[in-house]
């Protein structure tokens, strides 16, 4: 069956809430990087991704550079892969507050201005497709498919570390979780 690895960005050189709202990675994300192409092709062929799909954020796009180089391919971009949108009405300063309160919750918990289940079971629809495919993703986004493949209705099911790689695999109607990539503290809880 085919295999979808789902990796979260290398450390970035802010966190959110800081004064860049879409920073690139450290030097630390940057050396997460290589070690996650260094992963990806290490793995025997056939189990290889074909195809790199990253989040618009530049953290994510800087991550799977390495992986694409590697591969001969260009970084797909595709927003469905994207970071957790932040209600409207809420000022940047407001984001982190909101997202701490989040995490304790539930999806159908989340306020704001978007069915955040919803969200979450857009993400997972969009990556039944995308069998031989690096996606490069985010915190919360992995832990919406991770969540919704477990049947656990909490925002964190898990804490994927920086450049951690989660393995699905995909009949192109269903996915199936294969592991949970490497787990870490993180500064968001």
């Amino acid at each position: 069956m085919p295999r979808l690895y789902l990796i979260r960005h290398g450390k970035p050189a802010s966190t959110w809430g800081g004064a860049d709202d879409d920073p690139g990675l450290d030097e630390t994300g940057q050396a997460q990087a290589e070690a996650a192409r260094d992963w990806l092709l290490a793995l025997p062929p056939g189990e290889r991704p074909e195809r790199v799909v990253s989040s618009p954020l530049r953290r994510c796009q800087e991550t799977a550079m390495p992986t694409a180089r590697a591969l001969g391919v260009t970084v797909e971009v595709d927003p469905m892969v994207g970071e957790i949108r932040t209600p409207q009405a809420l000022a940047a300063e407001e984001r982190p507050g909101w997202l701490r309160q989040a995490f304790q919750g539930t999806w159908g918990e989340i306020r704001g201005d978007l069915d955040y289940d919803a969200w979450r079971r857009g993400i997972v629809a969009s990556l039944h497709r995308r069998g031989d495919t690096a996606v490069f993703s985010h915190f919360v986004a992995i832990n919406a498919v991770v969540s919704h493949l477990t049947d656990d209705p909490r925002v964190v099911s898990f804490r994927p570390d920086h450049a951690s790689v989660t393995v699905l695999e995909t009949d192109g109607e269903s996915l199936t979780l294969v592991a949970k990539g490497r787990e870490a503290t993180t500064g968001v809880l």
